[in-house]
């Protein structure tokens, strides 16, 4: 999806009553919740009271009309879980611009027609190509900042982990900072599951096996960057570690992959698969073979999808199991191609280490 498909998609969605007048609220009792341990007083006042002001958050804890089980804080204190805060009368403003929360609304609309799954403690979104998931250069809309817009009960909606910008597909999201906490455990120990599919030239030699070589940042032009294999003791080499499987061939020119990465390094199942010498088709850094064209009807892009995330649930409550569809271009390619997206997987059978 381009910046301009990704515009006209969210003009599309109507403006949802998200219009709050100003209003003063009463002496209220609150309880620091275990996911707002920590917190510091005026983050706390400015996370369950969206439209209080600065200023008056400063007045009311330097007054000492603001207490934290029953003594006088600053603002810079931190909170712990289960004290009680008794908040003084408020007087909450509303936005300053209807058209404020009418892109408000317009996010929270886009954001709920790409979840896949959800629960209290997690969603998992499809999230669409051509969406940055973070802020950068040049880069106005992104996941992380559309995130604001989902927060609710002092809580707001945190990224695990990373998708590229042309990468499609299943992108894990913590609403709660316990549930983040323990999801980044999760990842460190690398007890998340994750398959790709991909869409490469060429077909691989063996059908199955594992990409293990040592990854570090090469800086390009115009300050962009890439990843080169690299060797042990090179400066900043990471090892990186990817299983794959061939799961169907068209004409032995190109083939679908499924992926497991062991290990999240930038761009690592683009460099592996660059490495292999089958590339991802679409891939404008690692695709590098030469006088190579791209079969009619295929699209221009990157032939990547998260297909598949496998966690443990933050509280314990099983496992989160979701899977994406294809994206578009990706469908298109693999109907041009006969390829069946409901084959059976090999890569299943991979290790997890």
């Amino acid at each position: 999806m381009t910046e301009a498909e990704l515009e006209r998609r969210f003009a599309s969605l109507a403006g949802a009553d998200a219009t709050v007048s100003g209003e003063r609220t009463g002496v209220q009792n609150l309880v620091v919740t275990a996911d707002e341990a920590g917190m510091r007083v005026d983050r706390f006042l400015e996370a369950r009271y969206p439209g209080l002001s600065f200023s008056h958050i400063q007045r009311v804890v330097r007054k000492g009309e603001l207490r934290v089980d029953g003594r006088r804080v600053e603002t810079r204190d931190r909170l712990r879980g289960g004290q009680k805060v008794r908040v003084p009368p408020l007087s909450l403003a509303p936005p300053r611009q209807t058209g404020q929360a009418s892109e408000a609304a317009r996010t929270r609309a886009f954001l709920k027609g790409i979840i896949l799954y959800e629960d209290d403690d997690v969603l998992v979104l499809d999230k669409p190509y051509g969406l940055a998931v973070q802020g950068g250069s040049g880069t106005v809309r992104h996941v992380d900042g559309m995130l604001e817009a989902l927060a609710g009960d002092g809580q707001r909606a945190r990224l695990v982990h990373r998708l590229d910008k042309d990468t499609s597909g299943c992108l894990l999201v913590a609403k709660s900072r316990f549930a983040a906490a323990e999801l980044a455990k999760t990842f460190r120990s690398r007890s998340a599951r994750k398959i790709y599919w991909a869409i490469v030239a060429g077909v691989p030699r063996v059908g199955q096996g594992k990409v293990s070589s040592f990854l570090s940042k090469e800086e390009m032009s115009q300050g962009d960057s890439r990843m080169r294999i690299a060797r042990h003791g090179d400066e900043g080499a990471m090892h990186a570690v990817t299983y794959y499987a061939v799961v169907e061939t068209a004409a032995r020119k190109l083939a679908w992959l499924s992926m497991k990465p062991v290990t999240g390094r930038t761009h690592q199942l683009r460099a592996h698969a660059a490495h292999m010498g089958h590339p991802i088709i679409g891939d404008p850094k690692y695709f590098d073979i030469e006088n190579w064209e791209l079969p009619g009807g295929l699209d221009n892009k990157l032939h990547l999808l998260a297909r598949r995330i496998v966690v443990p649930h933050p509280r314990g409550k099983g496992v989160i199991d979701v899977s994406a569809p294809l994206p578009p271009h990706m469908a298109r390619g693999f109907d041009l191609l006969g390829f069946d997206a409901g084959r059976y997987d090999p890569i299943v059978e991979a290790p997890e280490t």
